[in-house]
């Protein structure tokens, strides 16, 4: 959006000066991306990008009208806003209408932008470096990527809203793989700023499964008692929380509908005392306090950008306590409004054990590295189906003794809950299957006693 002279701050007073509509909301985007990738031990590219977007909400009367546009010139911002006000007045009134929230200005509104630089890998980079001599010497190969995200949203509003948030996102995906690419493991790590990155310890970890899978045994398909790991959990998780929206819920669309009407809520879901819940203040996934509503869905409403967000849980002791609201849903189903927030975590009872501890204590089971190719089968069910990979494990006795074939799982998140028998140490990690759109999460280890193993698969 900045052009050297115009700033995001002053592109959002500008649009909303050009309104002519009853009420309006601003959003502008500014984003920056740093990034390296590598291939066989060597970094193949490394650079920078800038970003930016524009998202102009008019409303007149119940009708409402929303433009976005990216990299929008100054000259450019009394068209989108016209395009936004015409369209408000030509549209049919919307069904989620409310009064716009009211707000002053937030903390850091006047702050300039501060974009990432490829400087986020400064200390990253020389270790990643020394990865890739140690896996040389011992014949492995490394691939993967790393990238930096930070996005500054300004929102405002004609009710007096100011408010701006910044969010950096870091994510690591590492594979290795032998000499023969016969073998390959995978790990990855979401993180803020990458000064948290133990490159040496995830390189360990990759070096001890490529040992494991040295020795292949067949299994056929079937239920096995399983234990997933905090990413497989996340990919899960992530799902069951996309899937969790009030108003399909209280349409019957869902598995969260409740036979012959109304939702889920209240009903308990897991024996265990399980929480699944979101919170913008947590330490090290911090999110967005507030709605960011780019367009309205039945997930969310642009009539509730800048509405607060806190701490809220949606599966509290294994009861499911609240489902995906907006202003207009609550008023429908009369639950609390509860936007969604970005960011999931997952707790089971006190003193819950490490992976590693979990599987010294299995007589025989599989161990999951990650999931792959998740897709819906069935809403009603949320029978979710999918793919291993790299690696799937069978522990004996308390010990890894190899790497198995990898399958075909069918299997309803919502279904695990009711069947867990352990939930670990919840820890931060990085889902592998949708780490494009949601990272901030926290999860545990599980295991589940007959997880559905429907198939044997090819894939590696």
């Amino acid at each position: 959006m900045s052009d050297g002279v115009t700033t995001p701050q002053e592109t959002v007073e500008r649009a909303l000066a050009l309104s002519e509509a009853d009420g309006c909301v601003v959003i502008v985007d500014e984003g920056s991306t740093a990034n390296l990738r590598f291939a066989g031990n060597t970094l193949t590219t490394n650079g920078v990008a800038r970003s930016s977007s524009l998202t102009v909400i008019s409303v007149v009367g119940a009708g409402v009208g929303v433009v976005s546009r990216s990299a929008v010139r100054p000259g450019q911002l009394a068209d989108v806003v016209a395009a936004a006000d015409r369209a408000a007045r030509e549209a049919q009134p919307s069904e989620d209408v409310r009064p716009l929230v009211e707000g002053t200005a937030g903390e850091g509104w006047d702050r300039p932008v501060e974009p990432t630089s490829i400087d986020v890998f400064k200390d990253f980079a020389p270790a990643l470096g020394e990865a890739f001599a140690a896996a040389d010497v011992s014949g492995r190969k490394l691939y993967g990527f790393a990238e930096h995200i930070v996005t500054s949203t300004f929102v405002g509003s004609s009710t007096g809203l100011r408010l701006r948030h910044d969010q950096p996102t870091g994510r690591l995906e590492l594979n290795a793989k032998s000499a023969d690419l016969s073998r390959s493991a995978w790990t990855g790590v979401a993180t803020r700023d990458f000064s948290d990155v133990d490159v040496a310890a995830l390189d360990e970890a990759l070096t001890r499964r490529l040992d494991w899978a040295k020795r292949r045994i067949s299994l056929e398909p079937g239920r096995y008692e399983t234990l997933l790991p905090p990413t497989a959990v996340s990919d899960l998780m992530i799902y069951l929380y996309w899937s969790a929206g009030a108003r399909d819920a209280a349409d019957g669309r869902t598995v969260f509908s409740r036979p012959g009407g109304g939702t889920r809520v209240g009903e308990r879901l897991s024996p265990l005392p399980v929480s699944l819940h979101s919170d913008p203040a947590r330490p090290g996934i911090e999110c967005a306090p507030f709605v960011v509503a780019h367009s309205s869905s039945r997930e969310q409403s642009v009539f509730d950008n800048g509405l607060p967000l806190a701490r809220t849980e949606w599966i509290s002791d294994g009861t499911l306590a609240n489902l995906v609201q907006t202003r207009h849903s609550a008023e429908l189903t009369g639950l609390a409004a509860t936007p969604q927030i970005d960011n999931l975590i997952m707790t089971g009872p006190e003193g819950g054990r490490s992976l590693e501890e979990m599987v010294a204590s299995t007589e025989r089971g599989l161990l999951l590295t990650c999931l792959w190719y998740i897709r819906e089968v069935d809403p009603q069910s949320l029978l979710l189906t999918g793919l291993t990979r790299d690696g799937v494990y069978l522990v004996e006795n308390g010990e890894v003794v190899g790497e198995v074939n990898n399958f075909r799982f069918n299997e309803s998140p919502v279904d695990l809950l009711g069947r867990l028998t352990e939930v670990g140490a919840s820890e931060q990690t990085l889902p592998r299957e949708w780490n494009d759109w949601f990272t901030r999460t926290v999860m545990p280890p599980i295991r589940v006693p007959d997880f559905n193993m429907s198939t044997v698969s090819q894939a590696s």
